[in-house]
């Protein structure tokens, strides 16, 4: 078989040689502009039958598949089930558009508790409309990309208030009316909730179809994703349009997935032109490593010079990557680094328990309205000492009084990666022994226990930097425990201790630093 796959990619470069794109017209450069010096380029011709969709036959007989694969094979999904026996047909809306909203950028076995536990607090577009914005951000906590929930009920709001509790009907009325809710969104509501005729296009989506008809070009240029959705919209199913919408994204979920994808298996293969090429490919190259004359398999590009949906001539088609080579995206681009100074202010509760103090993040931007450890964002390679100096100075504004930068101990980094921010926490603590008055002037404060802290709205990032402390706590607590002995004449850790048993008085921790 290795031997078979290598003679593929060594026929499918030999044919690129060969042949590739077809030459541009008689009389226009291959830059589409007119022969005759300065006059316009002509407007791009539609992309050729081989990228479309254009039998009646084989578009019902692809539907036909495809439902009847996912009548047998689709997951046993919540949303789905609610949205199933539901008869409302406003609360079975609410359920679809909830699940949409949970499932962008977020992978279905992570919603399935969240979408659960939404489901059972707030059942109703009134019950969510009814919520505080601080319960909606702590049921969310850990699900990422915050302002959707927040987006999520004002939309509910609105729908309360100025629709009397009607959802809109259409999926050109959703997209317009309420505020979150794109294209995407709009059409699986409309399909899946009321069965209006209107396909959706989604990451899965894109996948599939790319792949059904070898598009090869930026997969999210608006040329290409126009096309795409006349695709959707022409090769849903009338008569069910939100199973078939389902069943397209979960083939491109479970079936047709990005890397190794499982050919094999899939319902539509039969009308898949990439998979097509791969088997010409495939034979071609089977013929000619066993010695036997073929003909030159047509395998090439549609054949139309500047098509607008074949891959660009700088990124032919790879014979070793079969079916993958499809969809194809722009390079993404690279995350901005940021690196933030944040402080574990941890106190001695009533009881004994260790409480930290944490305050609100602005109401808008990034984690919008969520609890965090006091941060401080600090400039590109500042020096660690400076860092402490910066951090010392901020955290003053929360205590009252001067801050030591020398009493804070430094645990670590910890990393966590947004869709586009590379965030470093610099992670410090500094524990107290008293209280500390807080100025209501600031940002809303807090203190917390460690139980209350995970049911809090903090980030997944804020989870990473508490587990981090605790676990520098717990080596020091082990060595403690074991015996370990410090030599004479050292000196103890002071301040830079965190533990039990090793803090400082208030005093010590917030007395500035005298001079030598």
């Amino acid at each position: 078989m290795s031997q078979l796959r290598a003679a593929a990619a060594a026929a499918g470069r030999g044919l690129r040689r060969s042949g590739g794109r077809a030459a541009p017209p008689a009389g226009r450069s291959r830059k589409g502009a007119s022969s005759r010096g300065g006059a316009p380029a002509p407007a791009p011709a539609p992309p050729p039958a081989q990228h479309l969709f254009s039998d009646p036959a084989e578009i019902e007989a692809l539907r036909g598949n495809l439902l009847a694969w996912y009548d047998k094979c689709k997951r046993d999904l919540p949303w789905r089930t609610l949205a199933a026996a539901e008869t409302d047909a406003d609360r079975r809306a609410y359920a679809v558009w909830v699940s949409e909203i949970m499932l962008q950028q977020t992978q279905v076995a992570t919603v399935i508790d969240y979408y659960n536990r939404w489901m059972q607090k707030w059942p109703t577009l009134q019950a969510l409309a009814q919520a505080s914005l601080e319960e909606v951000n702590e049921l969310w906590a850990g699900l990422g990309y915050y302002s959707r929930g927040k987006r999520l009920q004002e939309a509910a709001r609105k729908v309360v208030s100025e629709l009397a509790g009607r959802m809109p009907r259409t999926a050109e009325d959703l997209q317009k009316l309420l505020p979150g809710v794109g294209r995407y969104t709009a059409g699986a509501i409309a399909s899946i909730s009321y069965g209006q005729a209107t396909g959706v296009v989604d990451g899965n989506v894109i996948r599939v179809l790319c792949r059904l008809r070898c598009i090869g070009a930026d997969s999210s240029s608006p040329a290409v994703v126009d096309r795409l959705w006349d695709m959707a919209n022409a090769l849903v199913d009338r008569s069910r349009p939100g199973d078939f919408n389902q069943a397209l994204m979960e083939l491109g979920a479970t079936v047709c997935v990005p890397k190794a994808p499982l050919c094999g298996e899939c319902p539509v293969k039969q009308h898949c032109r990439a998979r097509s090429r791969v088997e010409k490919e495939l034979a071609f190259a089977s013929q000619k490593l066993f010695g036997k004359p073929a003909p030159v398999p047509d395998v090439e590009d549609c054949g139309v010079g500047g098509c607008p949906l074949c891959p660009p001539a700088a990124e032919p088609w790879d014979s070793s990557l079969g079916v993958t080579n499809f969809p194809r995206k722009a390079a993404k681009k690279q995350p901005r680094a940021v690196r933030t100074a944040t402080c574990v202010l941890e106190r001695r509760g009533c009881h004994g328990a260790p409480e930290y103090l944490i305050v609100q993040r602005p109401s808008s931007g990034l984690l919008a309205g969520l609890w965090e450890f006091p941060s401080l964002t600090l400039a590109q390679d500042l020096q660690e000492e400076k860092q402490r100096e910066a951090l010392a100075d901020h955290l003053q504004a929360w205590t009252g009084r001067p801050v030591a930068a020398r009493s804070l101990r430094l645990i670590g980094e910890v990393i966590h990666i947004f869709s586009h921010i590379h965030q470093t926490y610099v992670v410090y603590s500094l524990p107290l022994d008293g209280d500390v008055t807080l100025d209501p002037a600031l940002s809303p404060s807090r203190w917390v226990t460690e139980e209350e802290f995970h049911a809090s709205a903090v980030s997944t990032a804020m989870k990473k930097v508490l587990k981090a402390h605790e676990k520098q706590c717990g080596k020091e607590s082990s060595q403690v425990g074991n015996g370990s002995k410090r030599k004479r004449g050292a000196k103890t850790q002071g301040a830079g201790s965190t533990c039990p048993g090793t803090q400082l008085s208030l005093r010590a921790f917030l007395q500035a630093p005298t001079a030598p």
